[in-house]
């Protein structure tokens, strides 16, 4: 897929495979971005991916606590928040209506129910 249809196709989803990685417990960005590509989105970048870690502490979706290392430099883990839970499962069932519906209108002769 081409780099630029894949980040226009990210941009509405991202926020939400970034807290779906995290339902297994904390991460840290590389981590999170690891796992991303390893699933066939890509690379992601910690210019893409650390603006949306930072909107999710915001949003109060995930906490977010700073941990030194004995070796190399130290690591920001993110970890999901109750509200983050259940703002992931909201949204997980939106998007799944909301792919159906694309699929379904993608399919020849498709239309909506």
């Amino acid at each position: 897929m081409a780099s630029d249809r894949r980040s226009s196709l990210l941009k509405g989803v991202l926020d939400l495979l970034v807290l779906s990685r995290l339902t297994d417990g904390e991460s840290y960005g590389y981590e999170i971005a690891k796992a991303l590509a390893e699933a066939g989105l890509g690379e992601i970048k910690g210019g893409t991916l650390y603006p949306v870690l930072n909107r999710l502490e915001q949003a109060g979706l995930v906490e977010a606590e700073f941990r030194a290392a004995e070796r190399g430099p130290g690591r920001r883990y993110y970890r999901l928040t109750a509200r983050g839970r259940d703002h992931l499962a909201a949204e997980s069932r939106d998007w799944l209506r909301f792919h159906d519906t694309v699929r379904t209108l993608l399919s020849p002769g498709g239309t909506t129910p």
